[in-house]
């Protein structure tokens, strides 16, 4: 049986292959195309009449298309990037086809003019129908035929532009590796980092290899590169790495240069073909934010309060390498980690080494579920073996009510293989929660997918703290998915929610990390099972906001980066891309950039991912989940009856309206009037001076 017609509920992904797909999509495109033109010809402007059974015609297709980008996020090969570079220009042409619809248009106005009539649609179905028509004038159905075709054929190009970007910085972060011979070389290395990087030399080839002589072979995997960054005294090591990693992707075939300055202007023009005056004024027509100048708003006002605290933190973290060693005038890029970890050390009085042996994977795992029992009422319980996985370290997980009810189920693919898989984390939604018209409902399905570090031999599965950090942020994203009430599938779970409200429950999680019943619950030390001391647990909390305002203006610095490169770009004195990065360097980063920096050409949320004109999303979700978290405070995180309690008002609100409701009002659902930044500020140790708290600008 095919792997991608009739995909059954759990695709089977142990069997998936390229050429599979290739065959299939041929079929999968000819029953789309058909069954799009019989509701052309014969237009019933009601929801069962067209939009449901547009979506049923449209989601074989995508289904199946979402498949092949999983795979190719998750299996990366020659043969998946082939399958996909082919089949997407058809792709693309059959969303153009759907989207630039006039006899659909002319339905959906027609459905929008008779519940404007006599009321028809729910709430949901009316939000939905609303987005629809956006996506279709956005789509370009209004376009003569000349400027709809130029308009298509760049999306075509825009598509290419994005993939080939993407893999041209999986492939740069592959090419480089640095291998240290003598233990003077990997001098401060965590006993982990060593295990990891003798098994990396290892499977490159390397004989004699042991944990403690070496070699050791360091990559731009993001799980070597920042441990080693804070903790290698090899100082010439970190400056080579950094430098590779700071220039990744910008010369010879990997070159993104030309890709990133094209798909810019690519943008460019399809927002003036629409009608824009830029792409940021096209892409914000569609999020919470609206304009352009409600996200500088939010900029300038975090920056306002981050910069003279980021400008104290640089000049003591200077005065404390100096104090222990460091001779230079000036901390270079590469110099920043290292000297932090040992700033944050002595300051508190631990290492992220010491801390990470009290984070055993499997306990993390456990203690997160059982927090998400504690808040939202559910249980989750492993299920692996239930359902096929595309690779061994990938597990199966089962989400119920605590009644017994069924209510989703989740894949979790944890570990770091920089060779076949992206860099970074998400939560992919491939099955969303339906009630189709016959009544039959379908249950969602989220595929979670890590970064961490992998443990060697008989190493435990120990995570640092940053990766617990994560594995929570992405399995908020699954929450919001799974715990959905919505039964429109194109409103459901992560659907149809505004770019810049999308990270508002995953980091809402990450507070929880914070918390002592939690943190304490599911850390045990890996050697000897001893919990974490509390005088360890005040240190880590007490050094949370440590270089905070650095961190806050990092995230600024690539926000006004991708609004200015978005919607002023190009300019008379902005002649390329990266003098905009450099402008915004200088105004928001403490540390200056290298001459040689290439950042954008491996910047892929703005370039190869949805974030373009919304990396600011960040932060204005950041306001809103700082927010939601400070009504548990205010009930008493010891407080039981309180939290659950509070807890279920989450998930009943911000978990499960998904896209059906704007999420302005769910926010006023939840919290009992709208979003204030103070929350965000308090929580990041900052202030607004003597100015009273400012209101989210939404």
């Amino acid at each position: 049986m095919s792997s991608f017609l009739n995909i059954p509920y759990y695709p089977p992904f142990d069997q998936m292959t390229p050429e599979e797909a290739k065959n299939d999509f041929p079929r999968l495109l000819e029953h789309a195309y058909a069954a799009a033109e019989a509701l052309e010809r014969d237009i019933v402007p009601t929801w069962a009449g067209l939009m449901r059974p547009l979506h049923d015609a449209c989601h074989p297709l995508f289904d199946a298309w979402g498949l092949i980008g999983h795979m190719l996020s998750v299996m990366n090969s020659a043969a998946w990037r082939n399958a996909q570079e082919s089949l997407q220009p058809a792709i693309v042409a059959f969303s153009q086809h759907v989207g630039q619809s006039r006899a659909l248009y002319t339905g959906y106005l027609a459905l929008q003019a008779a519940d404007r009539a006599k009321p028809c649609l729910t709430p949901v179905q009316r939000r939905i129908l609303t987005k629809t028509i956006q996506s279709a004038e956005q789509a370009g159905v209004g376009l003569p035929p000349d400027r709809q075709a130029h308009f298509n054929a760049l999306q075509t190009e825009l598509a290419q532009l994005a993939t080939t970007f993407r893999n041209n910085v999986l492939d740069a972060t592959k090419a480089f590796s640095l291998t240290l011979h003598t233990r003077e070389e990997a001098d401060g290395l965590p006993c982990a980092l060593l295990a990891v990087t003798a098994q990396a030399a290892r499977d490159a080839g390397e004989t004699g290899v042991t944990t403690d002589s070496g070699p050791w072979r360091i990559t731009l995997d993001t799980a070597v590169y920042l441990p080693f960054l804070m903790h290698s005294r090899n100082r010439p090591a970190r400056e080579q790495l950094y430098r590779a990693y700071a220039t990744r992707a910008s010369s010879g075939r990997t070159d993104n240069t030309p890709l990133l300055e094209r798909i810019l202007a690519v943008r460019r023009e399809l927002a003036c073909l629409l009608g824009y005056p830029t792409y940021a004024d096209l892409n914000l027509s569609s999020k919470t934010a609206k304009t352009v100048a409600a996200v500088d708003a939010l900029i300038a006002q975090l920056s306002g309060a981050a910069s003279a605290p980021a400008e104290q933190e640089s000049a003591d973290l200077l005065a404390f390498a100096r104090a222990n060693g460091f001779t230079d005038t000036a901390l270079q890029p590469w110099d920043i980690a290292f000297w932090s970890e040992r700033q944050r050390e002595h300051l508190y009085d631990y290492s992220d080494e010491e801390l990470s042996r009290y984070f055993l994977f499997p306990r993390v795992l456990e203690g997160l579920f059982v927090l998400a029992e504690r808040l939202f009422g559910i249980t989750i319980t492993p299920a692996d073996g239930e359902a096929p996985v595309w690779h061994p370290d990938v597990r199966f997980f089962r989400v119920a009510d605590t009644d017994g009810t069924p209510r989703a189920c989740f894949f979790l693919d944890p570990y770091s293989r920089p060779q076949t898989k992206s860099g970074g984390a998400w939560m992919n939604d491939f099955r969303t929660r339906d009630r189709k018209p016959d009544g039959t409902a379908t249950r969602p399905m989220a595929l979670l997918v890590c970064n961490q570090s992998v443990p060697v031999g008989n190493t435990p599965p120990v995570m640092r703290f940053q990766e617990v950090n994560t594995l929570f942020h992405e399995f908020g994203h699954a929450l919001q998915h799974m715990l959905t009430t919505v039964e429109e599938p194109d409103a459901s779970g992560v659907n149809g929610i505004e770019w810049d409200a999308i990270e508002v429950a995953s980091q809402f999680m990450e507070n929880w990390c914070y918390d002592r019943a939690t943190l304490k619950g599911f850390s045990r030390h890996a050697e000897t099972g001893a919990p974490l001391p509390d005088a360890l647990f005040d240190r880590l909390v007490a050094a949370k906001n440590f270089r905070a305002a650095s961190a806050m203006l990092r995230q600024l610095f690539f926000a006004a980066t991708d609004m200015d490169l978005h919607a002023r770009y190009p300019r008379p004195e902005w002649p390329d891309a990266d003098t905009v990065k450099r402008l915004n360097a200088a105004k928001y980063s403490p540390t200056p950039l290298l001459p040689e920096d290439r950042l954008l050409c491996s910047f892929s949320h703005i370039f190869g991912g949805g974030y373009a004109a919304g990396y600011y999303s960040y932060k204005w979700s950041e306001v809103l989940s700082a927010d939601a978290f400070s009504s548990f405070e205010e009930a008493g995180l010891n407080n039981e009856m309180a939290v659950r309690a509070t807890g279920r008002r989450f998930r009943d609100t911000l978990l499960a309206l998904g896209g059906g409701t704007d999420p302005a009002e769910v926010f006023r659902l939840f919290r009992g009037r709208g979003p204030s930044i103070t929350p965000l500020l308090r929580h990041s140790g900052l202030s607004v001076d003597d100015r009273p708290a400012a209101s989210h600008p939404s």
